[in-house]
């Protein structure tokens, strides 16, 4: 074997070991790769490669994330975290539409677990509205879950 077909087989392994232990965006994995091949060609013929055989999967990646972070943050959020990660926007926008993320009822339920309780002060209150924006709910819902909790 050549120094070259070597170098190839132990990208893929290294590939391979990086995708067994969870799904990646082909992003993501093009920069963890990147630190083991200067040859960025090589790296996008190995990703390609790895789409063809099924090992890699941007949709497959973006479901995962969907899937784990529902229920914890906000739609905004999520979508950021994709975004970061290289996936197309008709991937995230098909992921989301899927899962027919409801904010509102998870900000409810995320606000309720963290306080329980309106807040008494400004202080408070902005610190409940800070909590729940780091999580990806918009103002709008934010407004709502505490402007209904007052009406109650």
């Amino acid at each position: 074997m050549s120094p070259r077909s070597d170098n190839e087989v132990s990208l893929r392994d290294r590939a391979l070991r990086i995708l067994a232990r969870r799904e990646h965006s082909r992003t993501e994995l093009a920069a963890k790769l990147a630190r083991y091949c200067e040859d960025s060609a090589e790296i996008d013929t190995l990703l390609a490669t790895l789409c063809e055989e099924g090992w890699l999967s941007d949709n497959r990646y973006a479901e995962q994330m969907v899937r784990h972070r529902n229920g914890q943050f906000g739609t905004r959020r999520i979508r950021q975290e994709l975004r970061e990660k290289g996936v197309a926007s008709e991937i995230i926008d098909a992921e989301l539409n899927a899962v027919m993320h409801d904010d509102l009822a998870v900000a409810r339920a995320l606000w309720q677990r963290k306080f329980g309780q309106l807040p008494d002060s400004d202080k408070e209150k902005a610190r409940q509205v800070r909590f729940l924006q780091s999580r990806g709910f918009g103002y709008d819902v934010i407004l709502k879950i505490l402007r209904n909790l007052e009406d109650e």
